[in-house]
């Protein structure tokens, strides 16, 4: 009795850890859209790369010389793919529901997920997410914006070379060091864009002020206690977790943006939800091994 209370205690608190971070994830994309009349959806992910990277650089202070061509390229590919992520996430929120477009972007993982299981079974879970999707465009996804699902579904499919960029990245680089320098990257990217289509309004200090408070909740709280919790945690338990993002991003639409929901709409995040975790588990089945010991 004593062993099993010893494994669980870590596991359940790593639990905890997962599910705060999806919270305040969720919780700073809500306070983002309030920041796009300002500076619109590309000032907004300016504002989150630099502060996200310069908390980043500053916290794990990575090395840089002595890296080899094929270091910089993972990186540079791993910014990419984050910087094109978080545009097209927010060019999606600036035009859908915070719930519907983190409905829509899941479906990229979830594919992942259905592939890496290699059984046709697995492909039931596609379809149930599919019919949840469409459960969302009810009323033709033109009612929804069409612009603003294909932003959505970008940005899921960009989340699936986040993804593998990201395990590619913690093969080459202790630490957090490689998502520090990625960050780096993808700010240097988008940040001169972002200041051209904001204007003056992007070194204004309230909202210099709002764009940090988005970045430590979007990603450096996240991070941190991913990186936590990853070290007590199995694969599949840390992905069917992060599939309750739908409904926490919808709740998070609630009560700050006051998104209202339907029931239809609830069924749908449920059906998605539902379909993510039955994939994660077909394609973890095999695997006991947390994240850490797989992706150092």
């Amino acid at each position: 009795m004593s062993a099993v209370s010893t494994r669980n205690g870590p596991a359940l608190g790593a639990t905890g850890l997962v599910v705060v971070g999806l919270v305040c994830q969720e919780v700073g994309a809500a306070f983002a859209v309030t920041l796009f009349p300002a500076v619109g959806a590309v000032g907004m992910v300016s504002l989150r790369l630099a502060f996200s990277a310069a908390i980043l650089m500053l916290l794990f202070r990575p090395r840089l010389r002595g890296r080899s061509r094929e270091d910089w390229m993972t990186v540079v590919v791993f910014g990419l793919s984050l910087a094109g992520m978080n545009v097209l996430f927010y060019e999606a929120l600036a035009r859908l529901p915070l719930g519907v477009t983190v409905t829509i972007e899941v479906l990229g993982p979830l594919i992942l997920s259905v592939v890496i299981s290699r059984k046709a079974s697995s492909w039931l879970w596609a379809v149930l997410a599919f019919a949840g999707v469409a459960i969302l465009g009810r009323g033709g996804f033109d009612s929804l914006d069409p612009i603003g699902v294909l932003f959505a579904a970008g940005a899921g499919a960009l989340w699936v070379a986040y993804i593998l960029m990201s395990a590619r990245t913690g093969q080459r680089f202790e630490r957090l060091d490689g998502l520090a320098l990625a960050m780096t990257a993808a700010a240097i990217v988008v940040v001169p864009f972002g200041a051209v289509t904001a204007g003056a309004a992007i070194v204004h200090p309230q909202i210099l002020l709002l764009g940090l408070a988005v970045a430590v909740l979007s990603s450096t709280i996240p991070y941190g206690l991913e990186l936590l919790a990853l070290r007590r945690l199995p694969a599949a338990t840390f992905s069917i977790l992060l599939s309750l993002a739908p409904v926490l991003a919808a709740l998070a639409g609630l009560l700050i943006l006051r998104q209202p929901l339907t029931a239809l709409d609830l069924l749908a995040m449920v059906l998605v939800v539902a379909a993510s975790m039955g994939a994660v588990r077909a394609a973890s089945r095999r695997s006991r091994t947390p994240i850490s010991e797989v992706t150092p």
